[in-house]
């Protein structure tokens, strides 16, 4: 193979390898996320996002038909990754206040105190009324019996604490980990993370919301 083949295969590999901006998550979160915001707000700030399929429409745009201007290629990377990872993402995900209880609170399946336990508060909203529980496994409880009233469900990561939405949520079960009443449903809002934990904690099942049956949650009891 000559050496102008072999420098071509090599520019057209690095070129699809390196099409999607690749930097670590520091500094993104430091750096070009801010520097893409304020480039998006000078530059367009009408963008539609929803109009994108998939990155490369919006890469497309950006790049070749020059919606927001000329720009560096470090602009481009800084515009692209704060358009496509942060404002799509704040622009579809609901985000939820803190779970938090009282002192009197108690679980209505096992009635257990649950200003105790913070962590571990699930919750079930039926439009202005309000039921927290001591995890997701009494949550489910609950939920298997009374499901046609229900406006909402939300859980807590594991790790961040961040409220979620439960039936977007992943669930780990049988891991060393146990909550107020044993074993239990842990929560994460990424699959990764719920991977990383599994590994971590000798786990036996990562589960979306719709794959947790009954016969899974009466059996942690077991």
């Amino acid at each position: 193979m000559s050496l102008l083949k072999i420098l071509s295969l090599f520019l057209l590999f690095t070129n699809f390898l390196f099409a999607y901006p690749h930097y670590s998550n520091a500094v993104k979160v430091k750096k070009l996320y801010p520097m893409g915001e304020k480039i998006y707000k000078k530059r367009c700030p009408t963008l539609q996002l929803n109009i994108y399929r998939d990155f490369d429409d919006l890469e497309q745009d950006i790049k070749a038909n020059k919606i927001c201007g000329s720009l560096s290629q470090r602009y481009v990377d800084a515009l692209l990754l704060y358009l496509w990872e942060v404002k799509r993402t704040n622009a579809t995900e609901k985000h939820y206040a803190k779970l938090t209880v009282s002192k009197t609170d108690k679980c209505p399946v096992c009635g257990m105190f649950l200003y105790k336990y913070p962590r571990w508060v699930a919750r079930i909203e039926y439009g202005n009324k309000k039921l927290s529980f001591d995890g997701v496994k009494d949550m489910m409880k609950y939920y298997f019996k009374h499901k046609n009233n229900i406006t909402l469900m939300l859980v807590q990561d594991y790790y961040s604490q961040e409220t979620i939405d439960a039936k977007k949520a992943y669930y780990v079960l049988g891991s060393d980990v146990y909550g107020p009443m044993g074993n239990e449903l842990v929560a994460f809002k990424e699959k990764k993370a719920a991977k990383r934990f599994a590994l971590d904690h000798r786990a036996k099942q990562i589960l979306s919301f719709d794959a947790i049956t009954p016969e899974m949650v009466y059996a942690l009891d077991e």
